[in-house]
């Protein structure tokens, strides 16, 4: 008798404290919706940059299907690229024109020549640098994956309208400028 007493204590004890946790709880959410809710500063989702990021993100994770059979990676791409493009370029050169670090062109340049998909030339007017050509090998792949991304490219611009592709061109082209010009602001307002 005693214990079913102290069951049934503990049960309205319990019940008790639920139901001053329930009051408590309803009462945070209607302050809350009476509360003007504070809009925050910045939303990520709408912020340019990180949509630019997230677009490119996804572009480069669907394009490594078309090279990625190869065994090639993003920056080795764009160097194989950049070679099938040009002929001969140095290290230097790629890294200005793909926007990539001295040190991932560097290391996708000894990919490339680890598998005989590019060569260098010393340059005798100043040894530190080389001359980078592709290969046989190197050329064989280029003029195989190049027509596949060009389709690619075609498959994926197919959602702009053929009418909406010229501002689009334009577009992207004004904020490369626009963003090249804002990194040699910062890079004056650093010197």
């Amino acid at each position: 008798m005693f214990r079913l007493r102290v069951a049934v204590s503990q049960c309205s004890a319990a019940r008790s404290r639920r139901g001053r946790t329930m009051n408590s709880s309803q009462t945070q959410e209607s302050t809350a919706k009476e509360a003007p809710a504070e809009e925050p500063l910045l939303q990520l989702q709408d912020f340019l940059p990180h949509r630019l990021n997230v677009l490119s993100s996804l572009v480069s994770q669907a394009l490594t299907r078309v090279y990625g059979a190869y065994g090639i990676g993003i920056p080795e791409w764009r160097v194989l690229v950049s070679l099938g493009q040009f002929q001969v370029m140095t290290g230097k050169a790629i890294g200005a024109r793909t926007h990539m670090h001295k040190t991932k062109v560097s290391r996708a340049v000894a990919q490339l020549e680890q598998r005989k998909f590019l060569t260098r030339r010393a340059n005798r007017d100043d040894l530190r640098e080389a001359f980078l050509s592709l290969t046989p090998a190197g050329r064989a792949v280029y003029e195989e994956l190049a027509p596949r991304a060009l389709e690619f490219t075609e498959r994926l611009s197919e959602v702009v309208a053929p009418g909406d592709r010229a501002a689009f061109d334009r577009a992207m082209r004004q904020l490369t400028e626009r963003s090249a010009k804002l990194v040699g602001d910062a890079e004056d307002t650093d010197a």
